[in-house]
């Protein structure tokens, strides 16, 4: 069975930092790209990160600069590092696995909320 446990969600003010873990199955994290989405009330899930078993990344604009997404192997998590928040920023976060060996398959997390608020 495949599970992705997020922590490290919370409240924080404009400009703070946050850092969200994601720990996964072993079975699934070495075979898989890694991600982290958010969604926001009203909104779609959206990107925030990506990183490939190769460690290459990916960000879309909004968050380019300010967030940072790392992969620990030998532990099996996931990380993303969050500075300079912004209030646009709140929303929940969900890791996400993307299996693209033998079969193609999504698994997600069951969210950590993130608020960004004075």
């Amino acid at each position: 069975q495949v599970q992705l446990v997020e922590s490290g969600g919370g409240l924080v003010q404009p400009g703070g930092s946050l850092n969200l873990s994601c720990a996964a199955s072993k079975s699934i994290f070495s075979i898989s790209t890694m991600g982290w989405y958010r969604q926001a009330p009203g909104k779609q899930r959206e990107l925030v990160a990506r990183i490939t078993t190769g460690g290459t990344t990916t960000y879309p604009d909004s968050v380019k600069g300010r967030f940072t997404i790392s992969r620990d192997n030998a532990k099996n998590t996931v990380y993303l590092q969050m500075n300079g928040l912004k209030p646009e920023d709140t929303a929940i976060y969900y890791c996400n696995a993307h299996r693209s060996i033998f079969i193609t398959a999504d698994y997600w997390g069951q969210g950590t909320q993130v608020t960004v608020s004075s």
